[in-house]
């Protein structure tokens, strides 16, 4: 297992794998056979020199994992035994490549040049030491400027490809967030429609039963009320699946308006329950969001009246004011416990703070001083 972890740690990929060591093989050889047959005189005899410079170009396998470490190791050796060659520049080029330091790269590269200009390798020379220093410039700074660069590019295509995937990251959370944001407003859109409608439906389906016999009159105006609430509800239902399949395009453009409101009080009022709508201020054309919100604030308090409190006393304030809308329900202390029994999952209240919030106004939902129960809302109008 260590020799895998060290195997990987020195070679990332197969082909990185298969270029060092097809590189460090070829340049060992090249570098041993050039200086085998090589002109000059060394410090050393030519077997020699070859053989130290095959040992030098079998280094370049370390070259990614070590390039500071070879690097220095190129400048002792190759002073001390005369090897270089081909091998010298790729471990220069690489030095620039690898090594994270700048500062580093600069340091060791200047040692290398110093080195070279020093060099015990021919012992006799007609090269005129300007000639020299132009040389060992060229052999040094070349291959290192051209490591530089190839390192910054390396380092400037990974960080695209970081950014790349952070992208692609954050734009699945995204998705993902919005598809939850859209299964919550579906489920709120379905509690508006079916939970409000049918639980006012089972009311007066109830109250059709107590005056089925005695009251033919009541029971029938009481059926005619239910059926236009189901045909009312299949319509809502209608325009949310409308929404799944076609999008925002298929809401309903139209605002409720006051008769609306009465009309949904009057609603629960043929029910049994005592409703009193007061509306306050200058009646104008309000925004279809706000008064679409309004619509359901008063409709879920409603609702919230018919499961917990019975037929107890209720208020719905309206305040128009010039900058915002203000909404309450408020309900009196019930007589006992309902007979219906509609279930309750408390999402409505949930809801309701979701859509005033989305608005920009606040709202509170809690029990008042008189044992009774309160939903308030403010919503700001949008500015003309």
């Amino acid at each position: 297992m260590r020799f895998r972890n060290w195997w990987s740690a020195l070679w990332p990929t197969r082909r990185s794998r298969a270029l060092d060591l097809s590189l460090a093989g070829g340049t060992a050889v090249f570098d041993a056979t050039w200086l085998w047959f090589a002109p000059q005189e060394f410090w050393l005899p030519p077997p020699v020199v070859s053989v130290c410079a095959a040992i030098l170009a079998l280094s370049l396998v370390l070259r990614r994992r070590h390039p500071v470490g070879i690097a220095v190791y190129q400048v002792v050796w190759g002073t001390v035994t005369g090897a270089g060659g081909i091998a010298s520049l790729v471990i220069l080029y690489s030095l620039g490549a690898y090594t994270a330091s700048r500062r580093t790269v600069i340091l060791v590269a200047l040692a290398g040049y110093l080195a070279f200009l020093a060099w015990p390798g021919p012992t006799a020379t007609d090269d005129p030491f300007l000639a020299l220093v132009t040389l060992g410039v060229a052999f040094t700074a070349l291959p290192v400027v051209l490591g530089l660069y190839m390192g910054a590019r390396k380092q400037l295509i990974a960080s695209l490809q970081e950014r790349t995937r952070r992208l692609e990251r954050e734009v699945h959370l995204l998705a993902e967030k919005a598809r939850a944001e859209e299964r919550t407003r579906i489920a709120r859109e379905m509690h508006d429609v079916v939970a409000n409608r049918v639980s006012v439906m089972v009311v007066h389906a109830g109250a059709l039963k107590a005056v089925a016999a005695r009251d033919p009159a009541r029971a029938a105006e009481t059926a005619a009320v239910i059926g236009d609430m189901g045909r009312q509800a299949l319509d809502e239902l209608r325009q949310v699946i409308g929404v799944l399949r076609q999008g925002e395009q298929a809401l309903p453009l139209s605002t409720p308006t006051l008769d609306d409101l009465r009309e949904l009080v009057g609603q629960s009022t043929s029910a049994g329950l005592r409703a009193d709508l007061c509306v306050q201020g200058e009646e104008r054309a309000i925004p279809p969001a706000v008064g679409r919100t309004v619509y359901r604030l008063i409709q879920e308090g409603l609702t919230n009246v018919h499961k917990h409190a019975g037929d107890a006393d209720t208020k719905i304030g309206l305040l128009l004011l010039p900058e915002a809308v203000e909404v309450e329900v408020e309900n009196a202390p019930p007589d006992g416990r309902p007979e219906h029994g509609l279930p309750s999952g408390g999402n409505g209240l949930v809801g309701l703070r979701e859509r005033v919030v989305a608005l920009g106004g606040t709202f509170e939902a809690g029990p008042c001083e008189n044992g009774g129960y309160a939903v308030r809302a403010r919503i700001p109008l949008p500015a003309s």
